[in-house]
């Protein structure tokens, strides 16, 4: 038994965060599903890598140009039809695990991360248009993304709800899908297949925070440098648990409910100084995901050694979190400049994946010429 079969056992499915079309046609997927992987997740800066990187998506790119279709609905007909693609290979996952892992996910249009109306309205024609159950929509935990969510989970389209960082952010998301269940559920509609998952980002909080700590440079604050991702993890675990049990809860439970399982994404080490699995063998625990980039996965194959680990030294976590407000880290300006990263982060992807498909539309154009 590999330890992704370990993982599962402890109740943490692993993702890819991955995808491209060589890699579904070639089998290389399907191994990797055979070996226990359970879903995928995708992002503008990986489509950007996978489309602007080779030659396998040149032929529909010409057959969309010849037809006179724009460069933005070329690119939504490369991202649809890879994850269409993608869903039917882990359809099998999703129908063992009857309907509760085995998601393929595809993320709307960052540039519309401020704009609740234009979110929905893109979340229900990716919805439609890859017509597949175990397909996630990606939308974004910003103020604006609150409300799609939580109506589209009204409406039954499984949400990935990505760039999470603060507990309030993930209290309020969290909140966004009861909400949303028990709309669906007074509106009369079936609950029991609707699936979330709340996208917490972990390394990114270090990667913000530790030169921060370096530059204060107190003992106190270089002690903390690489603490502060998990710590806020564990008390999102914490705040998960809380939120999904009661009264409130159960009611929707005994439809058939499914939890909004944590789903710990940026899990790749940025510190080469850090050990390769410091965000994934510290945050395993029931109702989790982790969803990791081809080299975690490497490593995690390699030598990764699961157990329950989640819920260890809570109060420690807790007490991380104090003594890095105590240094003089705002945490909340920080969790707050972190989402706007990620957001411009996300936009400079898109751009340069329409720079780049723009370019390769006219090297075609000129090679047929």
């Amino acid at each position: 038994m590999n330890p992704l079969h370990e993982l599962l056992q402890l109740g943490q499915s692993i993702w890819y965060d991955f995808i491209s079309r060589d890699f579904i046609a070639s089998g290389a997927m399907k191994q990797l599903v055979d070996q226990g992987l359970r879903g995928m997740t995708s992002n503008p800066t990986i489509f950007e890598k996978a489309i602007a990187g080779g030659s396998s998506y040149d032929d529909q790119i010409q057959e969309l140009s010849r037809a006179g279709h724009s460069t933005a609905e070329i690119a939504t007909a490369l991202f649809v039809e890879d994850v269409r693609n993608a869903c039917d290979v882990m359809m099998p996952v999703y129908a063992e695990s009857n309907g509760g892992d085995g998601f393929i996910s595809i993320e709307v249009s960052p540039t519309l991360a401020a704009k609740t109306d234009e979110t929905l309205a893109e979340a229900r024609v990716l919805w439609g248009q890859i017509n597949r159950p175990n397909l996630m929509v990606k939308i974004p935990a910003t103020p604006e993304g609150i409300p799609a969510i939580r109506q589209c989970v009204a409406e039954g389209i499984n949400i990935n709800v990505t760039l999470m960082f603060s507990l309030q952010q993930y209290r309020d998301v969290a909140l966004a899908y009861i909400g949303g269940l028990e709309d669906r559920a007074a509106a009369g509609h079936a609950i029991d297949r609707v699936n979330s998952v709340a996208s917490v980002f972990v390394s990114r909080i270090d990667t913000m925070v530790d030169p921060m700590l370096e530059r204060i440079g107190t003992p106190d604050a270089l002690a903390l440098r690489g603490k502060l991702a998990v710590a806020n993890s564990k008390l999102v675990y914490q705040e998960f648990k809380t939120i999904f049990s009661g009264e409130r809860w159960e009611r929707l439970a005994a439809q058939s409910a499914r939890v909004q399982r944590p789903l710990w994404a940026s899990t790749s080490v940025k510190n080469p100084a850090y050990p390769d699995l410091l965000y994934v063998e510290p945050l395993v625990g029931p109702h989790t995901v982790n969803t990791v980039p081809p080299e975690t996965l490497t490593a995690i194959l390699d030598h990764a050694a699961p157990h329950l680990s989640v819920e260890d030294d809570c109060a420690g976590a807790a007490a991380t979190i104090a003594a890095t407000a105590g240094v003089g880290i705002e945490i909340d300006a920080v969790m707050a400049a972190l989402i706007a990263e990620g957001v411009e982060k996300f936009v400079a992807s898109f751009s340069t994946l329409f720079d780049k498909l723009e370019a390769k539309r006219a090297m075609l154009a000129a090679q047929t010429a």
